[in-house]
C-alpha cells in the first residue's frame, strides 16, 4: 500500500498529468458534440443505419492520443529528472513500482472517462434529436459501448506506459505510441483491398474501438473480442516494460 500511496503522490504532483487528462477529457466532450452537429447538418439517406454512439463518442478516437501520451509520461518523467533512482532505491524490486504506476494510471484515467463518455453521449445525443438521429442509453449495446469507450481509454494509457517504460524517453515513447496506434493502419492502406480490410479488424487501435459501436459492424470485430485483442497488445507491453525494468540499469 505505501507503493500506491506514493505513486499515486507522484501522480498528482505531476502537472503534465493533469493537463493529458483533461486534453482528454475536452476531446471526447468537445469533438462528439461537434461531430453530432456536422452530422445534423447532413443526415443519413437511411438512418435505420445510423451509428448515433459512434458520432458521440466519436472523440475518444482524438481522446486516446492524450491519453498515450499521459500513459508514456508516468515512467518517462521520472527517468528525466533523476528521481526513478531515488524511486529505486526505496523500492529496490522494481517492479512493484511499475504494477503501483499501472494501478494508478488505470484508475485515474478510467475515473475521468466514464464521466466524459456519459456527457459526451447525453449531450450528442440532444443534439442529433433535432433530425430524430438520437437513441437512448437503454437500447441494447449503448450503456456497454459508452462504458466501453472508457475502458479502451484506459487500455490506451497501459500501452503507453508499457511503451515508455520500454523506450525510457519521452519523444520516443510518444512516438512508440502514435505508431503502434496509426502506423499500421497506414501501412494495410498499401496492402490489396481484401487482405487490408483481414488485417485490419485485428490492428490495435481499430480492434479495441469495435466496443464503442452499438451497431454491428463487418470491418470489425466483435465488441468483446475487440478488446480481447487490444488486451494482448497492452499485456505484451506491459510484460516487456517490466522485464525491461528488472534487467536495465535506472
Amino acid at each position: 500500500m505505501s507503493v500506491m500511496h506514493a505513486e499515486l503522490t507522484k501522480f498528482r504532483s505531476i502537472p503534465s498529468t493533469a493537463w493529458s487528462l483533461l486534453s482528454a477529457a475536452t476531446l471526447i466532450v468537445g469533438f462528439g458534440i461537434v461531430y453530432a452537429m456536422v452530422r445534423v447538418t447532413r443526415p443519413p439517406a437511411d438512418p435505420s443505419g445510423f451509428d448515433a454512439v459512434g458520432v458521440s463518442l466519436s472523440g475518444v478516437q482524438l481522446a486516446q492520443l492524450a491519453v498515450g501520451v499521459l500513459g508514456v509520461l508516468v515512467i518517462t518523467s521520472e527517468y528525466a529528472t533523476g528521481l526513478i533512482r531515488t524511486t529505486f532505491a526505496a523500492v529496490p524490486r522494481r517492479t512493484p513500482v511499475f504494477w503501483g504506476k499501472a494501478a494508478v494510471l488505470a484508475a485515474a484515467t478510467f475515473a475521468l472517462s466514464v464521466p466524459a463518455a456519459f456527457a459526451a453521449f447525453f449531450v450528442g445525443q440532444s443534439v442529433l434529436s433535432a433530425e430524430h438521429l438520437d437513441t437512448s442509453l437503454g437500447q441494447p449495446g449503448v450503456a456497454r459501448a459508452v462504458v466501453g469507450g472508457a475502458l479502451y481509454l484506459t487500455l490506451v494509457a497501459l500501452l503507453g506506459l508499457g511503451l515508455g517504460t520500454i523506450v525510457r524517453r519521452t519523444a520516443g515513447g510518444v512516438s512508440a505510441v502514435f505508431g503502434m496506434l496509426l502506423g499500421p493502419q497506414i501501412v494495410t492502406g498499401f496492402l490489396p483491398t481484401a487482405l487490408a480490410d483481414d488485417v485490419y479488424r485485428w490492428l490495435p487501435s481499430p480492434a479495441g474501438l469495435a466496443i464503442t459501436s452499438a451497431h454491428p459492424d463487418s470491418t470489425l470485430l466483435s465488441p468483446w473480442t475487440g478488446v480481447a485483442v487490444m488486451s494482448i497488445y497492452v499485456v505484451a507491453a506491459l510484460a516487456l516494460g517490466a522485464w525491461c525494468l528488472r534487467r536495465r540499469d535506472a
